[in-house]
């Protein structure tokens, strides 16, 4: 069976709704990217996602599952990680006032997914919300 390169491919995961999720999501990116023999920078995309995936566990309440979404897309990749609370995320698609403070523990992870990926945004789900990011890149030619 001949495989459509340009199709979009996809992962959808459950995970914990804890800090043991972040290992396992980078792991699930990095093994995306390679199986699927994609160009996206992985060190960034693992980066990014796991930015996302403990945004999710630390700023939700409760021990509901959070959902990792992952999309090879024809010029792209794109992770989505879903979770119970409606609230949109702080500035994740407008630079806040000010610069983050150096000393301080938190405050760098939207930062940095809006300054190294292509695009990034928030929807409400049917559960809660959608927080993603895309970063650009193709399935390697055979």
């Amino acid at each position: 069976m001949h495989e459509n390169s340009a199709a979009p491919f996809s992962w959808r995961v459950a995970l914990p709704h804890s800090t043991a999720a972040v290992p396992v999501a980078r792991a699930l990116v990095r093994t995306a990217l390679a199986e699927r023999e994609h160009t996206a920078d992985c060190d960034t995309a693992e980066l990014l996602t796991a930015e996302l995936v403990a945004n999710a566990v630390e700023h939700t309440a409760g021990s509901t599952p959070i959902e990792l979404v992952l999309r090879l897309l024809p010029a792209g990749f794109q992770v989505e990680v879903h979770d119970a609370d409606p609230a949109p995320p702080g500035d994740l698609t407008r630079p806040a006032l000010g610069a983050p403070d150096p000393w301080q523990e938190h405050g760098r992870g939207l930062l940095l997914i809006r300054t190294l990926s292509s695009s990034c945004g928030h929807r409400p789900t049917e559960s809660g919300k959608a927080v993603w990011f895309r970063l650009p890149g193709q399935r390697r030619p055979a």
